[in-house]
């Protein structure tokens, strides 16, 4: 029955992937919520992880993206519990499905739903985000995403505080493996000057046999249509610079480059994955912004020139090995 369920879920790289796993593994979901005000940034990130002795733990993460804070909450194994057929996970009482969440923990009570998503396109040759590297067993981490831009209805109650999410913007993906690689940039923003837009960018050095390459992502929803940038479909990574201050990225294929200027601001620690554990420390920001521009080259000419806000940003690693 696992290979069933494993199969299932290579082709719903929302589901969970961790059928039959014992040891040296990690599945994390991310959800960033923002309120309609722009007040409140918050990112839920529920998960599993177990190390190389077979120690295993659930957990659910709460970053407070305004008020620079994070908490990590440990979970029994037992209490992680998630559905055979659909995306649904269930820690302790806190629930996490491609919906909705309904969360019961300490400082956060409350419920969101999700409404309006907009998934990354998936196929039997192209799962997902991942592409075709979604069928290669040796991989170091997979990505996936659930949702690049919804809206949110509902309220959390936070440190005693009643917040109001109706109207607000969400976005969901999230990463299963053994380790995040060992140098990454991610950046993310759906709060441009009008709704219906969201970037999710990413460039990593992917361990590959014996060697390693540099691997990149990057999407840009814009009326109703996704633009892809990515390893897999003849793109090239013309520039990846970072500083303390800007990180800059620079893609380009047949029909379109793809600018983008980050502007780092003060981050939060996170724990992330290393071997399966979560031993790792990471830095994430909510409240960057990003200039995209993204030029149609026949043409010779902007199709779409605009900054976005409350913008998830993190620099991680040994930065030297995919800087171009």
């Amino acid at each position: 029955m696992i290979w069933w369920q494993r199969l299932t879920a290579l082709f719903q790289p929302e589901q969970y992937h961790g059928w039959g796993r014992k040891q040296r593994y990690f599945e994390g979901w991310y959800y960033k919520l923002i309120t309609a005000d722009r007040s409140k940034a918050i990112a839920i990130i529920p998960g599993i992880a177990m190390d190389d002795e077979g120690n295993r733990q659930a957990f659910i993460q709460v970053l407070d993206g305004v008020k620079k804070t994070a908490v990590y909450h440990k979970f029994e194994y037992d209490s992680f519990r998630v559905n055979t057929s659909h995306f649904e996970v269930r820690i302790g009482e806190n629930h996490f499905t491609a919906d909705r969440i309904e969360l019961v923990l300490p400082e956060l009570k409350g419920s969101i739903q999700f409404e309006n998503k907009v998934p990354w396109p998936s196929s039997w040759s192209s799962p997902g985000i991942m592409g075709p590297y979604a069928f290669v067993p040796f991989m170091e981490c997979y990505h996936g995403i659930l949702s690049m831009d919804h809206d949110l209805i509902g309220n959390l109650r936070i440190q005693g505080e009643e917040i109001q999410f109706d109207g607000g913007k969400g976005y969901t993906e999230k990463d299963w493996g053994h380790s995040f690689p060992s140098a990454y940039i991610w950046m993310q923003s759906n709060h441009f000057s009008r709704p219906g837009i969201s970037l999710k960018v990413s460039v990593a050095r992917i361990p590959w046999l014996r060697s390693a390459f540099t691997g990149f992502i990057a999407g840009l929803w814009l009326d109703g249509r996704l633009y892809q940038f990515t390893t897999y479909n003849n793109t090239k990574l013309v520039r990846c610079a970072i500083s303390a201050e800007r990180v800059q990225v620079i893609m380009e294929n047949k029909k379109y480059r793809l600018e983008i200027n980050a502007q780092r601001e003060e981050a939060t620690g996170l724990a992330s994955p290393i071997q399966g554990m979560m031993e790792g420390r990471i830095e994430e920001s909510l409240t960057s912004s990003i200039r995209v521009d993204l030029i149609d080259l026949a043409a010779i000419k902007s199709v779409f020139k605009d900054t976005g806000h409350c913008a998830g940003l993190e620099v991680a690693g040994q930065i030297e090995q995919i800087i171009i």
